[in-house]
């Protein structure tokens, strides 16, 4: 009798891929409340050297178990269901493990660079649960199951973890970096399509039928920018031109003159920044035709009331010495100009 408790406790054990589909699943729970956990409380003072020793060590051994769960379920026998139990009970501890890290992050290291660690800590959760998956939906030795391990983003998201920027003006440069480029992507893109002058030549027949209309299809005139039309888009490419010249100034001033002790003003700067590239890409959707002239407006008065509120909040920083500095009022010129100047082009349709 005293064998039969541990006998029935074996045969309770799930089937390996039963297990693989449960440890899935509870990985997937872990994401939602690490994308709005907050920072543990805690009264020892942050070790900075620890913290990212401890994160690195944390991804390494996250894909360690990542490699060791692929060598054993990918080729046939699978593993029994004690053997599986352990694998899985590894791969849960090493990915807490990671969160724990974490969330371990204190706030006043600044916002910016949680969210960069919260981002790299995300993607190797959801790494891990994407090849948990695969690896129980996908027979074993099969060709797509190696496709689909090999392309796996657990190894990558792992590699990225050392490489995240060490202290929040890092952060701070790393993601106004990734702002200019998104602003400069949008301005060749709307250059290109001025250059074509008919951003969907091809797609359609020049040739125009009656029936087209009545179908609902678009006629020619729907297509092709008119000569108002083309005059709007000078001063909304302008405008979008002030707005990659006020994010790379923002970016050299942080460069130059950011501290890293300073982490809530380089927080509030990089967030307003990061409202400059959604609103370009909003006035330079709309520039396509057919254009709607007061939708162009107000997009283009809220690029106008960003890019304002991005100078003011960087000019009252220090990383604004010299808050007189001549560039800043230039800049806020430049960029009424365009507006007024879209005004006008746009007056007659509101009224």
């Amino acid at each position: 009798m005293a064998s039969a408790a541990p006998a029935a406790t074996v045969r309770t054990l799930a089937p390996p891929l039963e297990q693989l589909r449960h440890l899935a699943l509870e990985l997937r729970s872990l994401l939602p409340p690490v994308r709005v956990g907050e920072a543990q409380e805690t009264t020892e003072e942050f070790n900075r050297e620890m913290f990212w020793r401890r994160l690195s060590e944390a991804a390494v051994k996250v894909s360690r178990e990542a490699t060791t769960l692929t060598t054993v379920f990918s080729r046939l026998p699978l593993p029994s269901p004690q053997e599986t139990q352990r694998f899985c009970e590894q791969v849960c501890a090493a990915i807490k493990a990671i969160i724990a890290v974490y969330y371990s992050l204190p706030k006043d290291q600044g916002i910016t660079l949680r969210k960069l660690v919260r981002g790299a800590t995300l993607d190797v959760v959801d790494g891990m649960a994407q090849l948990v998956e695969v690896l129980f939906v996908t027979p074993a030795q099969s060709p797509e199951n190696s496709d689909l391990i090999s392309c796996n983003s657990v190894w990558v998201a792992c590699q990225q973890v050392p490489r995240i920027p060490r202290d929040n003006k890092a952060a701070a440069l790393l993601m106004l970096t990734k702002c200019v480029d998104f602003v400069k992507d949008a301005h060749e893109e709307m250059e290109r399509a001025v250059e074509e002058c008919d951003p969907y030549c091809g797609l359609v027949n020049d040739t125009h039928h009656e029936e087209d209309d009545v179908l609902g299809f678009p006629s020619n005139q729907d297509l092709y920018w008119s000569e108002a039309d083309q005059e709007l888009i000078i001063p909304c490419l302008a405008l979008v031109r002030a707005s990659k010249a006020c994010l790379k100034k923002i970016r050299i001033l942080v460069a130059e003159n950011g501290k890293k002790d300073q982490v809530a003003q380089l927080d509030d700067i990089v967030d307003i920044s990061d409202e400059i590239s959604p609103s370009v890409d909003d006035l330079a959707l709309s520039i396509y035709p057919p254009m709607c002239h007061p939708t162009v407006r107000i997009n283009s008065a809220k690029l106008v009331s960003v890019l304002k509120k991005a100078l003011e909040i960087t000019k009252a920083s220090h990383v604004t010495p010299q808050p007189e500095d001549s560039w800043i009022p230039l800049l806020i010129n430049a960029v009424d100009h365009c507006m007024n100047r879209i005004k006008e082009l746009t007056q007659s349709e509101l009224e």
